[in-house]
């Protein structure tokens, strides 16, 4: 055979295994119905060996900011010569986005061969689960089980973790953190995490171990309680966004922006970031942070040649990401009030348009008031849609909930997604902006190309 041939017909067999284990992942309990519970985790590790320590850890918790945060992180620690795994969650088109090994997505084949590694032990705790009158490993648990192993097996240097939901019973809590970072924390998944900000905050805050080092947003003054007495509790030594490291200048430039940081240890000045918005600047000012705490405990300041490589080369897909011109689309993630209030504010900012039509998809138990109320400001008509996730919020009856706010003048619906972007075309014009928003999955599905 020859060696095209060969390579094409290993490919399909990595494709086609790599397949295998989504589709084994998809079958357990998903995402939406968490186990709040480490003990079903820690023990699969434990039977492999404990791969969660074989490196070092920065571990993410917040409400918004989680995954552009983690991606600076890497980005920087990637310029200093260190090999990293990074853990986000959702991901936009493929699994693989969320198991990143030195900047790629993990390929077929490791994803393959690390989940044969790992599934006789997860069946095994599975047993042991149900024996217990327990479910067995959710979606979430043995997907970070996976990512642990394969972050082992690569090998890395240091594994930027961001939690998938709360921090305290959230399965990737079972690693130890040198550096736990706390992004802006905000009312969501109230249902699981509590309903109000400090119960929340009190969750997030499980991140934080004894003499982790900590670095936080700026927060409100419920989760500032909550982050303090986990700092005092655990003798973690805490570094605050406006307290001990700023932004000194931020200044637009095409397709981001420069920014000014004056760190923990040092000073990094124009530094250009690829994200637009004024929170990815804090998002980056506490990334430089969190590096500065990993690699020099915060008394030494950073190369800054190295530092604004790493800046350069970051990106945070379905963040503020401009998908086409003409009429400018724009797609973002915001799925709460508070980071739609962050996207209006970034909006307003970074960009001037004669006419702005949002594409809007929320999910079930979402605060539709609170996200609609915030984009109302920059938007001139919302065209409401539904994405496929069976978790989408009706058409008919997202479409009722926009226009008792914005009024049915400054409403169309199109129950399919596309037909709805090629409304907001019609209405925008060529030099107007269609901004899409509201969940992930519907951003995913609008910045995918190809047929419908």
């Amino acid at each position: 055979m020859a060696p095209e041939s060969r390579d094409r017909a290993q490919d399909s067999t990595d494709s086609s295994d790599a397949k295998r284990v989504v589709e084994a992942l998809n079958a357990r309990a998903g995402e939406v119905s968490p186990a709040p519970r480490l003990h079903a985790t820690r023990r699969v590790l434990d039977l492999l060996g404990e791969p969660q320590r074989m490196f070092g850890v920065i571990h993410l918790a917040g409400t918004n900011g989680k995954t552009s945060t983690a991606r600076i992180i890497d980005s920087i620690l990637r310029a200093h010569g260190l090999r990293i795994g990074l853990m986000t969650s959702p991901h936009l088109h493929s699994l693989h986005e969320r198991i990143a090994i030195d900047g790629e997505p993990i390929s077929n084949r490791a994803l393959a061969d690390n989940w044969a590694d790992v599934e006789p032990f997860i069946a095994m705790v599975d047993a042991e689960l149900v024996a217990n009158s327990e479910r067995p490993l959710t979606y979430f648990e043995a997907l970070t089980v996976l990512t642990f192993a394969a972050f082992a097996d690569a090998p890395v240097d240091v594994a930027v973790i961001e939690a998938g939901m709360g921090g305290e019973w959230d399965s990737t809590n079972v690693a130890d953190a040198d550096v736990a970072v706390l992004t802006p924390i905000a009312m969501d998944h109230a249902e699981h995490l509590g309903d109000t900000i400090a119960k929340i905050a009190r969750t997030k805050a499980g991140i934080i171990k004894p003499a982790t080092r900590v670095v936080s947003a700026s927060q409100s003054d419920e989760a500032w309680a909550e982050i303090l007495a986990a700092c005092e509790r655990d003798e973690a030594p805490l570094r605050v966004l406006g307290r001990d490291f700023h932004i000194t200048s931020i200044q637009p430039a095409v397709g981001g922006q420069v920014i000014g940081v004056e760190g923990i240890a040092g000073e990094y000045q124009n530094l250009v970031l690829p994200l637009l918005g004024d929170h990815q600047a804090m998002n980056a000012a506490v990334a430089i942070a969190a590096v500065e705490s990993f690699l020099g405990n915060g008394l030494q300041p950073l190369d800054r040649e190295l530092v604004g490589e790493g800046m350069a080369l970051a990106s945070s897909p379905g963040r503020l990401q401009i998908l086409g011109s003409r009429p400018t689309v724009i797609a973002d993630a915001a799925h709460n009030p508070h980071g739609a209030e962050a996207l209006t504010r970034a909006i307003m900012t970074s960009f001037s348009f004669d006419r702005l039509i949002c594409v809007l998809g929320i999910l079930k138990e979402k605060d539709v008031s609170g996200i609609v109320e915030a984009l109302d400001a920059v938007v001139d008509h919302f065209v409401v849609t539904a994405s496929p996730s069976d978790r989408a919020i009706s058409v008919f009856d997202l479409a009722d909930e926009v226009s008792a706010i914005a009024g049915p003048d400054r409403v169309d619906s199109r129950e399919n997604p596309f037909d709805a972007l090629d409304r907001a075309r019609e209405l925008a014009g060529t030099d107007g902006g269609i901004l899409i928003t509201g969940s992930i999955t519907l951003v995913a599905q609008l910045s995918q190309t190809g047929d419908r």
